[in-house]
């Protein structure tokens, strides 16, 4: 029971406030933060404390307070007052928008024509040129919401919930011609929140279903739980799957991917998949020079003995935001290599700390790029990867099984 008004109310006052009252009187549907009273003084003390906050807000007729500035501003809310009633914090299915002034700085052209797909759903984030990708949030995409691409990229995931609804609609489209979809492109298709939405498994659904061929890459052993989809689809030649090792060093992958499988867990998906008859290869990324770029063979003698096939790798890239952290990282677990580290990066991007031109933002240029190329070619040549050895021979994905979905748009004829 409030026994007085405050004479100066704190921030930490102002927040539990309205953490109370919001649990009481407040509400959050459709996108909008409301908190309703008909008590002229309580209604006062709420705009008080949204402003001690700096947070906007409007004051409707009926009368209810509403919280302006989209689902960053809800979010927000929540974060800085903490309401106890969980239900009422549900931000499930709510649009992201952003305020960043973006702008077209060139268009190139390609010298071809390419199909484009845009499965982007509510989060608006991401377009993919022949790929379909799910829960695609790198790093700078967190920056582009207005979120911290460091904290917030690790702890606040956006999950497209109708993903295989949109990638239903798409390929029941009449004159669509298919191409091998690529999940896993942008980030993880399998992250750990994929266990409880299953939004990929989905996916994968309605592409069995439609006999439509994809690849995936992934670091997660969670590909195991869906091998009852991919072994069927490997027999028909519709699947290819990559797993993403960068080194085989415990504590060097503990500290790089301290969430992620270790890479000896990694080997043993690649074992589980080979042994499905899934053709699988082996993805080493990010190749860090001075730091895991040594043990680039042994990563990839160890994928061939597990079963892959097929390898490739990317050498390190620091685009936007992701340089700082990648720095700060650097000075924290590798102070005395840090400098040796960017110097190199800097040497394969043509002096910066990041180079984004097509064909070469992958592997860089210069002699270390041309260096670790040479590397890789020999120990492909040397564990049979890449079409080089025995019984190793890279298929094309069938694009010729393909059928529309069910439910799909019906002939008149």
């Amino acid at each position: 029971m409030l026994i007085a008004w405050p004479l100066a109310a704190s921030r930490e006052w102002a927040a539990g406030f309205l953490a109370g009252i919001f649990d009481a009187e407040g509400s959050y549907n459709d996108g909008c933060l409301r908190i309703c009273n008909t008590d002229p003084t309580i209604i006062d003390w709420i705009q008080r404390c949204l402003q001690q906050l700096d947070f906007r807000f409007a004051v409707e007729p009926i009368v209810y307070l509403r919280i302006t500035g989209g689902l960053r501003e809800h979010l927000r809310f929540f974060h800085t007052v903490d309401p106890a009633i969980v239900r009422k914090r549900d931000i499930s299915g709510q649009a992201v928008k952003s305020s960043a002034r973006l702008a077209i700085t060139a268009i190139e052209p390609l010298g071809r024509a390419e199909r484009l797909f845009d499965i982007t759903t509510e989060t608006e984030d991401f377009i993919a040129n022949g790929i379909v990708s799910h829960n695609c949030y790198a790093r700078p995409s967190h920056s582009y919401l207005e979120l911290s691409p460091g904290l917030d990229f690790e702890t606040k995931l956006f999950a497209k919930t109708n993903a295989a609804e949109l990638l239903r609609e798409t390929l029941a489209k009449p004159g669509y011609t298919p191409q091998p979809i690529a999940l896993g492109a942008n980030t993880d298709c399998y992250q750990p929140i994929e266990r409880k939405f299953r939004i990929t498994r989905q996916i994968l659904e309605v592409l069995a279903e439609c006999e439509h061929p994809f690849t995936v890459v992934t670091k997660s052993a969670l590909v195991e739980r869906d091998l009852d989809i991919l072994a069927p689809m490997a027999k028909k030649n519709l699947v290819k799957v990559f797993v993403s090792i960068g080194t085989l060093e415990r504590e060097l992958a503990r500290k790089l991917e301290p969430r992620a499988a270790s890479p000896q867990r990694r080997l043993q998906v690649l074992k589980a998949l080979s042994e499905k008859q899934i053709p699988c290869g082996v993805m080493v990324a990010a190749l860090i020079p001075a730091l895991n770029d040594k043990t680039l063979e042994q990563v990839l003698e160890s994928a061939a003995a597990a079963g892959a096939a097929e390898a490739a790798y990317v050498i390190l890239r620091l685009p936007n935001e992701l340089k700082d952290i990648f720095k700060e990282w650097l000075v924290a677990h590798y102070p005395q290599r840090a400098e040796h580290v960017v110097s190199i990066v800097r040497q394969i991007r043509g002096g910066r700390d990041n180079d984004p031109r097509f064909g070469t933002r992958m592997s860089g240029t210069g002699n270390y790029a041309e260096l670790i190329e040479r590397r890789f070619e020999l120990a492909c040549r040397k564990f049979g990867l890449n079409d080089h050895g025995a019984a190793r021979c890279r298929a094309e994905l069938d694009c010729s099984r393909f059928r529309p979905p069910r439910g799909g748009q019906l002939n008149l004829f």
